[in-house]
């Protein structure tokens, strides 16, 4: 054969040979099913899953193996790796000599190629047969695959012991480290064991026939690396392992919705294992201690609100605890939530221009279209600010506030903020106030983190390379920050006792669902927002399960620990924004100072937005001074002005059962007509009967009556009542009268004997 025709047949096989390394293929280390390492956000080892053939193995690209490890395995392995075609025939013919013609100890000649192969195809390589079909295939995968490829693939599959295979699974089940954080004598262990796993497999003691293949390898090694004499003292020892038995399984709630939607072998998390361990401390303690009240579960979730990464995750008091289902993940459980919407309410009330904190609200017995929630305490306060309202956590004040809401609703709102699987909105009606709606903590979480992120919605972050989103706006800043100053003013149930003068305030609220099947506290302190649940998965109730009582202690507990491990970093800016404001408002009705008001009060206060309506509980009238009553022009002879407090007479009964005195308008001069006031104060508001609801009475009965009842401002005395025009009679201010009922629609008006109505459809039917 010519020179020519050996260069042209050289360089056809190197173009075929170029073809094939061209053609897109799988990597061969994407060849075998790989486990998950489940990582911290500090590269701590929360777990490492099986992969799908239930081997320990973990892929990783030969750039993150060390060169320690690489050139350890080739040493051992085979030196000549980079010069050979797949098989060593020098390797081969001195192997098959001392097995076959001198029949000595048996030796492989394999080629780490050929181990490939070996390992993949399952081959037997004990016969020569088995042995050539071992060589075939190793020369056709270096055809089809560079070097680096196959060294990749040997270490990311080579055996280990047990099930456990490929040197970045070993070194984190023996080692407890990344593969690429090994010392030499860890790195020489590794390259030793896949000639002999079953007899060099790792122990606590020490396995003496490692330890001997350890030191030989290490001889070689000075051999090309005297400076590393110096770890020949180490060399002689054995080295502390793990056994796979030991490996972590560390927030097992958090790993396990992590899992599903893992991308590439390793998945380095938000997680910070401190806190994570904080939680789980105290949570556990809690419950143990509390056993004794039937407090057996519990779950909490810390997030960043500056990132939005999840810190810590407890779903449950005890995970493998059947008797409490603690697999459950409480944390993705939807649960009533109680009161602990309730700071969003006043949230868009502010917005919305209905209220400022010192806003005087009713908590007084109503009636909402057939609803009439009541307060917790089963009692009724009166006059409330806004703020007290939300921190005392009144229901009344709460669900007069969500029936004003509009453009969104609270309903609205919710949908808006992602609380999934909700009903209708008539379902619900204004329940949604106190909890008839479910939510599940990290739901909870995100929206607490609304108030801390000045308004905007940002979706939560498990992992270090989820994108962190700018966010939707869903409530103002100006009224996000007037609603955590509303909050920050909620006491601590442990306040007698601690002194947190020194500390950065706590944002937080409490809830506690209908039948007392779930406890709740929630709020944001520092970068961090916290949510606490106290129940039973089951649902059962307990009338231990009280937000105050059995969540807020164990929230607190939590707070305090997180801020002793890390002090206090910063968290958001809680300075108010430019358009929030300071002015003085009168401190009996919220309202803006009239002529009469004595006592002032400061109050945040957004210009263009919160409602600036002129104080009417103070007003000025003519009093005689013989007779002392409210006197008229045309009768005064000698008389003065005084100033008295206008409360309505449902307030004015509950000061009364209060034994809280108020400063009332006297009665007026019966001479006095009835125009002598049109026009000034409120006029009556019809609570009874029920607007928009149909009335259906029983036919044979015979005190087919609806009782009448408005709340009167407190100059009224009396109360006359209309049904379609037709005068039917007659009550004192905040008494009941009884209505003969008839079948119809009508207009119901209440008059006062000052002259100011009010008006109420109703709609009456007979059933049989």
């Amino acid at each position: 054969m010519t020179t020519r025709r050996i260069l042209a047949t050289f360089a056809v096989l190197t173009a075929v040979l170029v073809l094939i390394r061209l053609v897109p293929r799988r990597r061969l280390s994407e060849r075998l099913p790989s486990s998950v390492a489940v990582y911290d956000a500090h590269h701590h080892l929360l777990r490492l899953t099986l992969a799908s053939d239930e081997k320990y193995r973990l892929a990783v690209p030969l750039s993150r193996i060390p060169p320690v490890l690489i050139e350890a395995v080739l040493l051992r392995e085979d030196r000549h790796f980079y010069a050979h075609p797949g098989a060593n025939p020098v390797a081969i013919v001195r192997a098959a000599w001392e097995t076959y013609a001198r029949r000595g100890r048996r030796i492989g000649g394999s080629t780490i190629t050929m181990q490939l192969t070996r390992l993949w195809d399952r081959m037997n390589t004990r016969t020569p047969s088995g042995k050539l079909r071992q060589i075939v295939g190793a020369v056709e995968l270096e055809t089809l695959h560079s070097k680096r490829e196959i060294l990749e693939a040997y270490l990311n599959s080579a055996p280990y012991g047990g099930n456990v295979e490929g040197v970045a699974a070993a070194s984190l089940i023996y080692f407890g480290k990344p593969v690429e954080r090994l010392t030499l004598p860890e790195a020489l262990t590794l390259a030793v064991i896949p000639q002999n796993p079953s007899r060099r497999t790792p122990d606590r003691l020490g396995n003496q026939s490692l330890v001997r293949a350890r030191w030989s390898l290490y001889q070689q090694w000075l051999e090309v690396h005297p400076e590393d004499k110096r770890d020949e003292g180490l060399m002689r020892l054995p080295m502390a392992m793990r056994d796979p038995g030991d490996l972590p399984f560390l927030a097992p709630h958090f790993v396990n919705e992590i899992l599903p939607s893992a991308r590439g072998s390793e998945v380095t998390t938000s997680l910070d294992l401190r806190l994570q361990r904080l939680l789980e401390r105290h949570v556990r303690s809690y419950v143990s201690e509390q056993r004794r009240i039937g407090i057996n579960n519990a779950a909490a979730m810390l997030v960043d609100a500056r990132t939005m990464q999840v810190k810590a995750v407890v779903g449950s008091a005890d995970f493998f605890n059947g008797a409490i289902q603690g697999q459950v993940n409480g944390a993705a459980a939807k649960r009533s939530p109680g009161s602990a919407l309730k700071p969003f309410i006043y949230a868009l009330a502010i917005d919305q221009g209905l209220i400022h904190p010192l806003t005087v609200l009713k908590d007084s017995p109503r009636s909402f279209g057939g609803f009439s929630p009541e307060n917790f305490d089963g009692q009724f306060i009166g006059p409330i600010t806004a703020k007290d309202a939300l921190i005392r956590s009144r229901n009344l004040p709460a669900v007069a506030l969500a029936a004003r809401l509009a453009n969104p609703s609270f309903y609205s709102f919710l949908k808006t903020a992602g609380i999934s699987q909700m009903r209708s909105e008539q379902f619900y009606g204004l329940g949604l106030a106190l909890g008839a709606g479910e939510v599940t903590m990290e739901e909870l979480v995100t929206l607490y983190a609304v108030l801390a992120n000045g308004g905007n919605l940002k979706p939560l972050r498990r992992t270090v390379d989820s994108p962190l989103t700018k966010g939707t706006r869903i409530v103002s800043e100006e009224a996000a920050f007037v609603t955590m100053d509303m909050l920050k003013d909620n006491p601590r149930p442990d306040q007698g006792s601690l002194d947190d003068s020194s500390q950065a305030p706590v944002y937080w609220k409490t809830g506690t669902s209908y039948g007392f099947r779930d406890a709740w506290s929630a709020g944001i302190f520092g970068p961090y927002v916290l949510a606490v649940w106290v129940g039973n998965f089951d649902g059962e109730g307990n009338p231990a399960f009280v937000g105050i009582q059995a969540a807020a202690p164990l929230f607190f507990r939590i707070v305090d620990s997180v801020r002793a491990q890390q002090g206090s970093p910063p968290g958001p800016s809680r300075t108010a924004p430019d358009q929030v404001r300071k002015i003085e408002v009168c401190a009996i009705s919220g309202q803006m100072p009239g002529p009469h008001c004595d006592r002032l009060a400061l109050t945040w206060f957004i210009p263009g937005k919160s409602p600036i309506k002129v104080c009417d509980v103070h007003r000025e009238v003519l009093v005689d001074d013989r007779s002392g009553l409210e006197s008229c022009t045309q009768y005064a002879s000698s008389s003065h002005p005084a100033v008295y407090e206008f409360w309505d007479s449902d307030m004015l009964r509950i000061f009364k059962q209060a034994g809280i005195p108020r400063r009332t308008p006297p009665p007026r001069d019966p001479r006095c007509g009835i125009d002598t006031a049109a026009g000034r104060g409120n006029p009556p508001q019809i609570t009874s009967p029920t607007g928009g609801v149909s009335y259906a009475l029983r036919a044979f009965r015979t005190d087919k009556v609806i009782p009448f009842q408005a709340t009167t401002d407190a100059d009224a005395r009396e109360v006359f009542w209309f049904v379609n025009e037709t005068y039917v009679g007659k009550a004192p201010s905040g008494k009941v009268f009884l209505w003969p009922a008839q079948p119809g629609s009508f207009v119901v008006r209440a008059v006062d004997d000052r002259g100011r109505a009010g008006s109420r459809d109703i709609a009456v039917t007979v059933v049989r």
